[in-house]
């Protein structure tokens, strides 16, 4: 007999969590009656909010034990535990019902950092969570990652800069540690190189970044006499600093009708791999062989395999270990965009 209450944990982050979509769809579609309810960090409540598949969202605040308490009034039938985490445990514990929970391949990802010896599964992250909820009966639907938008948080094309109303590309330029993102003079190349229209995404910390960016290709009275020969040149690499300006969800909502996406390895990528956009991931310090790439859409990778030292760390760190930056100062970026 199938569960009919299920609780699904996953406390952080945002590309995590999104990826996580396809396991509360496939419960929720393939299992006759379920009733699904999430866990996460109330930061995070945005991104399961207005998913139709989840019935009731539980938030951790201040206290692990005050939400305990709210879990187990609603006694679960099972748990599927796809952070697994000593807090995570706990919960599991003090519920005392029947859990399943994810591998998070601690011992393979310690082996490919530290010594080189790759035993990391050939196999997305997405089919691992799925794997750690088959034993309920569901299988891969084949249909990738959701991202729902709440209609307060679109944004009409007539927000945009009249440059940027007829098309555009994104470029997500923040990432949680230095040594996943660019140093700024190769994404002035790398913007350089788009040559079309472009909407810098990122968060308030990613602000001053983007101004650099804009300021460089910026328009001044000097080059308005060049202006003439750049369009002959076809060049368009006209930028739009929209860092700091738009929720969490707001930005997905630019990324949804953006032409192409560029990001580094961080949880805008997987939001634009929800909208099935045509991504090119640019990776530092990490490597996609964690199994953390594009999910079920068009992708190209940007990395540097020239080196020994990488990856240097599973998450990242907020300057290169060696000194030289070389996965990102080294790395070559091979594109055509129609």
């Amino acid at each position: 007999m199938s569960p009919k209450k299920i609780l699904i944990i996953r406390f952080s982050s945002i590309g995590d969590i999104v990826l996580s979509t396809p396991v509360i769809r496939t419960i929720k579609t393939q299992l006759h009656d379920a009733e699904v309810h999430y866990c996460t960090k109330a930061a995070y409540s945005s991104l399961v909010e207005n998913n139709p598949y989840i019935d009731h969202v539980h938030l951790l605040k201040d206290s692990v034990n005050e939400l305990i308490q709210s879990l187990k009034k609603e006694q679960y039938d099972c748990i599927i535990d796809l952070h697994k985490n000593l807090r995570t445990s706990i919960i599991k514990l003090r519920l005392g019902v029947k859990s399943y929970t994810f591998n998070k391949l601690n011992l393979e990802k310690w082996l490919m950092v530290n010594f080189k010896i790759n035993k990391l599964p050939n196999q997305h992250i997405v089919d691992r969570y799925l794997e750690s909820a088959a034993p309920l009966g569901i299988k891969n639907d084949a249909l990738g990652l959701d991202y729902f938008i709440p209609e307060k948080d679109s944004v009409p094309k007539e927000w945009l800069p009249e440059t940027h109303q007829n098309g555009y590309v994104v470029y997500a330029v923040g990432a949680q540690h230095a040594t996943k993102r660019l140093p700024v003079k190769r994404m002035i190349e790398l913007c350089d190189k788009i040559n079309k229209p472009i909407i810098l995404l990122g968060g308030k910390e990613d602000e001053a970044v983007g101004e650099q960016i804009t300021t460089f290709f910026g328009r001044t009275k000097k080059s308005e006499r060049m202006e003439e020969g750049l369009k002959k040149l076809n060049k368009k690499a006209l930028l739009f600093n929209a860092c700091g300006k738009y929720n969490l969800n707001q930005s997905a909502s630019v990324i949804k009708n953006a032409d192409y996406v560029f990001t580094h390895d961080t949880g805008l990528m997987h939001i634009a791999a929800a909208f099935k956009k045509q991504v090119f991931s640019i990776w530092g310090n990490t490597i996609p062989a964690f199994g953390m790439y594009p999910y079920r859409t068009k992708f190209t990778i940007f990395e540097n395999n020239k080196l020994n030292c990488r990856p240097c760390s599973k998450i990242g760190h907020q300057k290169c270990p060696k000194g030289h930056f070389k996965c990102m100062n080294e790395s070559v970026f091979d594109f055509y965009l129609p």
